[in-house]
């Protein structure tokens, strides 16, 4: 399973869920429908073509992961937000474009409940993250916000 790939499909649902005011539990049923979708369809016309695609795409996503991670966001929310915006100078997380938020709300829960993942790979996915999605000021933005996360400390792991 690729964790690089599950990120990506994390932070697209938390930007989905933001724009549309979803809940999280509708996002990964919606996500589950379309995958099953995708294993009853056998006919392949033009339009089926495409979301085919889209759905192969998942082939290598840590399913298991996305959902464990969307939902402790969504559960942890308050209190994430509240540990990131500790970190935001001159900011509030309200005033970040939705896609760095997402990426924030990600690389600060894999710090405090992902015991596997170390701070640094969490780090470098946030960053590669922003440079593919966000604007060329997010990247390093990101990057100073979350390594002052982990040099103060206050933050750790649950």
């Amino acid at each position: 399973m690729n964790r690089k790939k599950s990120r990506e499909l994390i932070m697209k649902l938390l930007f989905e869920m933001s724009i549309n005011r979803e809940d999280f539990k509708s996002v990964l049923a919606d996500l589950e429908d379309n995958l099953e979708k995708k294993n009853e369809s056998k006919e392949t016309d033009g339009a089926e073509e495409v979301y085919s695609e889209n759905v192969d795409k998942l082939k290598n996503v840590d399913m298991e992961y996305v959902k464990r991670v969307v939902k402790g966001i969504e559960e942890n929310k308050d209190s994430l937000d509240k540990d990131i915006e500790k970190y935001l100078r001159n900011w509030t997380l309200n005033r970040l474009p939705k896609v760095d938020a997402a990426i924030l709300r990600i690389c600060t829960y894999e710090f405090l409940y992902e015991q596997d993942i170390p701070e640094k790979v969490s780090i470098n996915e946030a960053i590669e993250l922003a440079k593919k999605y966000s604007s060329e000021k997010s990247a390093p933005f990101i990057n100073g916000v979350l390594g002052n996360m982990i040099k103060d400390k206050s933050i750790s792991k649950q």
